[in-house]
């Protein structure tokens, strides 16, 4: 039964001849790699072609609002991947917490609700409304024992009916004006040029051209990812419900056998998936004051790209939340450098997919050279 979070055990790899040691290391940190190469790319060639700077405060903060939404549902893919599932319904979740949470601030702050309750029962709307589906994908999978891709797949369509339905096939709009500060104010600012200011929770008083010299530093939708992503990282790291998550993946036999409650376990992390998409719609609809349909469908590919770059195993019983992180990372920050270096989209579509194969095929590089030492010491 695997319990750890690597593809072998200290020991095995001690096990290995130094050059077989020395690929599993380097398949093991590829992804860290790749990303600062990206970013040292991008820093000398950014200004040679577009006159600007890769590593300024404001292209800083665009790239991690850019990886809000995609590491929101790559967090609970995370999970479902360790445990050798997968879920495809998280981006029509997500579209969906984004229309219940606008329907539910905007109807009870027009009861009467405090915009500060309002919002907050809108965020209730939203993580129930997608746990709830995510509940239901977990006991289908688990009890009635259909496969999570069928499963998931089906629920993906039932919830976009649901998402089209409630919000009409439009937009919901007419939120509170006071809403958008929620998705769109920062934790701190910083105002440069001849009257620099620092400010804490709440924007300085500006005048003029201050405003163009003012540049928000971790907007709340960021803050509240790396609070999520904290608690991931607890959870499947220092939690029983972490080491259940990688047996389940390791062996499912194995950890039944071992009296681990694989069920019920099962639904938690579908749930868990779903509530994480949640929280995306959710942050989403404060972004842009309006409940989207439709906004969390052309994310759910990305997500999975964000894990596997990430060095979760496809087979289950192998990852880490910071890998899916990176995973994010690299996803926002090669999209970002090459629109700004004006590369056409469809060229982006094709150097992500190339390089969700080349991390498909470390991973299975990772499973041979472990594999083959194994299979000749025998």
């Amino acid at each position: 039964m695997a319990l750890s979070t690597e593809t072998s055990t200290p020991a095995e790899a001690a096990r290995l001849p130094v050059g077989r040691r020395a690929l599993l290391a380097l398949s093991r940190l590829w992804a860290w790699a790749f990303l600062l190469l990206l970013i040292l790319f991008f820093v000398a060639s950014v200004p040679i072609f577009s006159g600007i700077s890769f590593l300024s405060i404001r292209n800083s903060q665009n790239i991690l609002i850019a990886i809000v939404p995609v590491l929101l549902l790559a967090l609970g893919q995370t999970f479902v991947i360790i445990s050798a599932g997968i879920d495809l319904s998280v981006g029509w979740v997500m579209s969906l917490a984004s229309v219940l949470s606008a329907l539910a601030l905007r109807d009870s702050f027009d009861a009467g609700v405090p915009l500060p309750l309002a919002v907050l029962l809108g965020f209730c709307a939203a993580v129930l409304g997608a746990g709830a589906v995510g509940c239901i994908n977990g006991i289908i999978i688990a009890k009635l024992k259909v496969p999570a891709f069928i499963v998931t797949l089906g629920s993906s369509f039932i919830v976009r009916g649901l998402a089209l339905l409630w919000s009409e096939n439009t937009t919901v709009v007419g939120l509170p004006d006071g809403v958008r500060a929620y998705g769109n104010e920062s934790l701190v600012y910083l105002v440069s040029g001849d009257h620099p200011a620092f400010s804490v929770f709440a924007p300085p008083t500006l005048t003029g051209d201050m405003l163009r010299h003012m540049d928000r530093i971790l907007p709340w939708p960021v803050v509240v990812t790396i609070v999520v992503v904290g608690m991931a990282m607890f959870l499947l790291h220092r939690m029983q419900f972490g080491r259940y998550t990688y047996a389940i993946g390791g062996s499912m036999q194995a950890s039944l056998r071992a009296g681990i409650p694989v069920d019920r376990h099962i639904i938690k992390l579908y749930t868990l998936s779903a509530v994480t998409a949640g929280i995306g719609g959710f942050l989403s609809m404060l972004q842009f004051t309006a409940g989207s349909a439709s906004i969390g469908d052309p994310l759910l590919l990305s997500s999975i790209a964000a894990v596997i770059i990430g060095g979760v195993s496809l087979f289950g019983g192998a990852g880490t939340v910071i890998g899916t992180v990176i995973g994010a990372l690299i996803i926002a920050v090669l999209t970002t450098g090459l629109v700004m270096l004006n590369v056409p989209a469809f060229w982006q579509f094709i150097v992500v997919g190339a390089v969700v194969i080349i991390a498909v095929l470390i991973d299975q590089s990772r499973e041979l050279i472990v594999g083959r030492h194994a299979g000749g010491s025998q």
